[in-house]
């Protein structure tokens, strides 16, 4: 009988914001593997909800982390450089929009406001593949979290809609240049999950009942099955797949026009 296995491997988590969060899912599968790894926290305020998760992980880094702040993704990248020498794979699990412009219509979203989200949201993944680069030497994975609304319209999504868009067209320009370095590049495109990301969403409750309604398995997803979906394209089970969107949703995104 075959165990994934990622003793001895090292790999960096970022967007722990508590226990609900998707990326404290994918770290427990992660360090229940044998992984070895280096978990971020967003400032101050979250500290103390991700510090005891780090150390239930079992985390040997815990690290500060605002991709928006100049200068704190490198020292990350540095601090791993200098106590590891290398990374073996990374979650990035992190999105932020301003509440008018989720909220709001995607019209009426400020050049500034899309900026940001962008920066945040998708560019930060871009920043990370080039950073874990140099220490990806015998490849690796990176594996970034999307959303439904990336590809079809979900109301009160917004401006979120087109950034998770481009973070996914950016994982198969990703995939496409990294994949001669035997560096791996997918997204898990997560369904409806109750956690603290989503309850910013309006009618959150409504799109977990559709979505109970209308996908294949007539139910919503749980964080753990998102995290092992990580575990997974953090492994060499999948070490033929890059470039790819993998839909973790019962089926949702399948579906069109169907009558119940």
């Amino acid at each position: 009988m075959e165990i994934i296995d990622l003793k001895g491997r090292k790999g960096l988590i970022v967007g722990i914001a508590n226990e609900h969060s998707l990326a404290w899912s994918a770290a427990r599968h992660f360090s229940s593997a044998g992984a070895e790894l280096a978990i971020t926290y967003l400032n101050d305020t979250a500290k103390p909800f991700v510090e005891p998760l780090a150390r239930e992980a079992g985390s040997s880094l815990l690290l500060p982390c605002d991709v928006s702040r100049p200068g704190q993704l490198e020292t990350v990248f540095e601090t791993i450089e200098r106590e590891w020498g290398r990374l073996d794979f990374l979650l990035h699990s992190i999105a932020w929009a301003r509440k008018e412009d989720l909220h709001g219509r995607l019209t009426d979203c400020s050049a500034d406001g899309f900026a940001q989200s962008m920066l945040i949201s998708c560019h930060s993944f871009i920043q990370m593949a080039k950073l874990a680069e140099p220490l990806m030497d015998k490849g690796g994975s990176l594996i970034t979290l999307s959303f439904y609304g990336a590809e079809k319209v979900v109301d009160h999504y917004n401006v979120m809609g087109p950034v998770k868009a481009a973070l996914e067209a950016s994982v198969r320009y990703l995939a496409h240049e990294h994949g001669k370095k035997s560096i791996r590049v997918n997204a898990i495109s997560a369904g409806a999950v109750a956690t603290r990301a989503a309850s910013g969403l309006q009618h959150f409750d409504e799109l977990l009942n559709e979505t109970r309604r209308s996908a294949p398995l007539r139910r919503t997803v749980e964080a753990s099955e998102v995290g092992r979906t990580a575990l997974i394209l953090a492994s060499d089970y999948m070490s033929a797949v890059t470039g790819e969107t993998i839909y973790v949703d019962a089926g949702f995104h399948i579906q069109g026009m169907v009558f119940h």
